[in-house]
């Protein structure tokens, strides 16, 4: 029993692995984007989310008649709009993960297709990849933001710039809103000129705070536009 066990998941993660198979349901049909049009359609869309921040305003499954959330009413954010079409569920959460953590290009490169299938129809003049501390850099063993920066920039032939973050920052992952901001002061640095219309890019979009504080930077830099494109947002319940 065991061995049979160990056998399908061989088999399941080498699927998963491999061109030909659904990302999501493994199954033998797929798109040229590495999925089967059914799993695509149930992919935890964001379809209620801000239109500045893309927090999602659905929750509970009642959708919201709002189109801007409560927090960009009352403290506009320093970037213009964020393109993030997903949310932070399963089975992206798994496959931001396999990316993120066991650095898998299958993985990254699905994150891709899944972005420029609703990318923004306007990027402005390049694309800003929020940074990472050297320090964390050299222990994960890249930067996954510069990663997806990279391959988008080929797909929509434009330059990726450079950013720099001078703090080795504590985890986020606990802290809230206005935690991360204080942590985030004076952490990232840009050397100008800048286009006058830049898109950051990040993998997930968790209370903003981050790709704020880049905007802010940015906008100091020169910038007179910033947006911002990312894979996923967590749902409100978790911020």
């Amino acid at each position: 029993m065991f061995l049979t066990r160990l056998v399908h998941g061989a088999n399941t993660w080498a699927k998963k692995g491999l061109p030909g198979y659904c990302a999501f349901c493994l199954s033998p049909g797929q798109t040229s984007g590495g999925w089967c049009q059914e799993c695509f359609e149930q992919l935890p869309w964001n379809a209620n989310g801000c239109w500045q921040c893309k927090e999602p305003l659905d929750v509970g499954g009642i959708a919201s008649v709002q189109s801007i959330c409560g927090h960009c009413r009352e403290n506009p954010p320093a970037f213009t709009v964020a393109t993030v079409e997903l949310l932070f569920e399963e089975p992206i959460r798994e496959l931001v993960h396999d990316f993120k953590f066991n650095a898998s290009p299958r993985a990254g490169m699905l994150l891709v297709e899944l972005m420029m299938s609703k990318a923004p129809s306007y990027l402005g003049g390049g694309l800003l990849p929020v940074p990472m501390h050297t320090t964390r850099a050299r222990q994960r063993g890249f930067n996954q933001s510069r990663w997806l920066a990279d391959q988008l920039g080929k797909r929509v032939k434009l330059p990726v710039l450079t950013a720099e973050c001078r703090q080795q920052l504590p985890s986020q992952r606990t802290l809230n809103r206005n935690e991360r901001a204080k942590n985030l002061v004076g952490a990232f640095h840009i050397n100008g000129p800048l286009p006058p219309h830049l898109t950051i890019i990040d993998d997930v979009v968790t209370t903003g705070a981050t790709c704020q504080a880049l905007a802010e930077e940015a906008l100091r830099a020169g910038a007179k536009r910033v947006d911002i494109w990312a894979v996923a947002r967590t749902p409100l319940v978790h911020n």
